[in-house]
């Protein structure tokens, strides 16, 4: 009876070994690293003054704002009824401080149209379609008077700018 048990259990022993263990297959998937940005179709959420103003600064100075500089600026913007000509005043006005990181216009004029992909993912946070890129080459090619700062206050003033 003992042998009989014992026989019974190395079988059940045996097929429980052979079902249940089984080698795990791996699979390993090759993808490849992409940067992924929004089309502007999906900026919908309006910045606020305080948005607009830290997000422009560090933009243009690639530094954060202090806290008492957005201050007082956010209450000169309060202060100005018309708030597209309060937003160039203070493009105008960061233009001048010292501190501007900002590429030469040797630079926009030698490699214009790594200066529009750059522009883009500065300012608007995406990579510029094959029409934008070719409008903004051919603007500045064909005005020799075209600066830095003219394209950089046209993407600060544009509509997508003021939204996430």
């Amino acid at each position: 009876m003992i042998m009989r048990n014992f026989k019974y259990i190395f079988i059940c022993y045996i097929i429980i070994c052979t079902c249940s263990c089984k080698r795990k297959v791996e699979v390993s998937y090759g993808v490849n690293s992409v940067d992924v940005y929004d089309s502007k179709a999906q900026k919908i959420k309006p910045k606020n003054e305080a948005e607009y103003i830290s997000i422009l600064y560090t933009n243009l100075f690639q530094s954060p704002i202090s806290p008492s500089i957005l201050y007082q600026t956010q209450n000169v913007l309060y202060s100005i009824g018309d708030q597209s000509a309060a937003k160039e005043m203070l493009l105008s006005n960061y233009f001048n401080l010292p501190g501007l990181n900002i590429p030469s216009n040797d630079y926009m004029r030698n490699n214009t149209e790594a200066f529009i992909i750059e522009t883009y993912k500065r300012f608007m946070l995406r990579q510029p379609n094959q029409s934008e890129i070719y409008f903004f080459k051919k603007y500045i090619e064909e005005n020799s008077e075209a600066t830095v700062e003219m394209v950089y206050t046209a993407f600060a003033a544009s509509d997508e700018y003021g939204f996430y």
